[in-house]
């Protein structure tokens, strides 16, 4: 049986060794820097980022791969059969760029199924894990898609931000929303909804309210399932630990716990201070 190849985009932030592990390809995405472009984590860094946003020296832009980038990376894999899994459509255009490139490798016999996670970060990468497991078992390419969509059915993204000011600029989140937040001063914490949409879902008054909360949404999330779990942050790595802490306590199905920095790309529109998890009911 031919192998299936899974590819995905620098925004899943697979833990350390799972592309290699899986031999999955990863395609960056691209943050502009002050008129610099450049890929993220190999050229701009997370630092580098959460410094302009704090500055607010220099205006930070993302922009997704194009067709021509993704299907090099689909004939490159030197599959026939391949499953591309990306962040949500609603928060980029990566998914369609990969959907134009299928049809551009099509005429080289290569089959590529895209999934749309609805997600991002490791709420992308846990449907990448899971795709990835099923091909390295010598799964078809039928299989190996409904792995990944099965996945995104049964993961969850939720997290905290310092402002809404950073996701209202970049459009992904609507400005009444925006300004309600600011004008009380509240906390936010968001979800990343069924749609694939960044929504609102509660405002708490401090950030150990905040952190409280998100805690208490993750375990009723979790209930009494086998889970992994993600721990992102932004230039907030012992606010990341603690939250790690505290869920690895009051998780009976924990599973696997990764603990990592997002990249530039979310930095760029979530800013410094960001707490996210993402959970995955096995």
């Amino acid at each position: 049986m031919d192998r299936v190849a899974v590819v995905t985009d620098s925004t899943a932030y697979l833990p350390e060794g799972v592309a290699d592990k899986y031999d999955v390809s990863v395609v960056p995405l691209h943050v502009v820097l002050g008129g610099r472009s450049g890929r993220e984590t190999t050229d701009v860094s997370p630092a580098d980022v959460a410094a302009a946003l704090r500055e607010r020296r220099v205006q930070v832009t993302t922009s997704r791969p194009t067709p021509g980038q993704l299907a090099q990376a689909y004939r490159a894999t030197g599959a026939r059969a391949i499953v591309s899994v990306h962040l949500s459509s609603h928060l980029s255009g990566t998914a369609d760029s990969a959907r134009l490139a299928a049809q551009h490798v099509l005429e080289d016999g290569i089959e590529v199924r895209v999934v749309d996670s609805r997600s991002v970060a490791m709420g992308l990468g846990f449907p990448v894990i899971a795709a990835a497991s099923a091909a390295a078992g010598g799964a078809d390419l039928g299989c190996v898609e409904a792995a990944a969509i099965e996945a995104v059915a049964n993961t969850k993204s939720f997290f905290y931000v310092d402002t809404l000011e950073h996701l209202r600029r970049g459009g992904r989140v609507s400005a009444t929303s925006a300004l309600f937040g600011t004008a009380l001063a509240v906390k936010p914490l968001l979800i990343v909804d069924d749609n694939g949409e960044i929504v609102l879902l509660e405002k708490v008054r401090t950030f150990s309210k905040a952190l409280l909360r998100l805690e208490e949404l993750v375990v009723q999330c979790a209930g009494e399932h086998p889970v992994d779990i993600a721990v992102h942050h932004l230039a907030a790595p012992a606010r990341a630990a603690t939250l790690a802490e505290e869920l690895r306590a009051a998780l009976p199905g924990l599973q696997s716990l990764y603990l990592s920095e997002v990249g530039a790309v979310v930095g760029a529109h979530v800013g410094p201070g960001l707490l996210a998890v993402a959970v995955w009911r096995r």
